[in-house]
């Protein structure tokens, strides 16, 4: 797995051309602003990516396969909590 380097915004910005065919090989890269971690540049489908789609995907799965015990009223609930 490639080492994630940490970049500046600025720097990254000036040498973006540069940074993508190390990206497309798989370099990761952190852009800092100010010294705070803003983003991350990665390779398109990374794993990353791939594991919030497929996280995603559970979820939706699961909010379709789950059955409510009744219909439910938000509002009546909020103002039974309000007791």
């Amino acid at each position: 797995m490639p080492q994630l380097l940490t970049i500046g915004a600025c720097e990254a910005k000036t040498h973006l051309a540069d940074l993508m065919p190390q990206v497309r090989s798989g370099q990761e890269f952190t852009i800092t602003q100010r010294g705070e971690p803003v983003a991350d540049l990665l390779p398109a489908g990374s794993g990353v990516r791939q594991a919030g789609r497929a996280a995603a995907l559970k979820m939706r799965r699961f909010m379709a396969d789950v059955q409510t015990r009744a219909p439910c009223d938000i509002k009546a609930l909020i103002e039974e909590g309000r007791d």
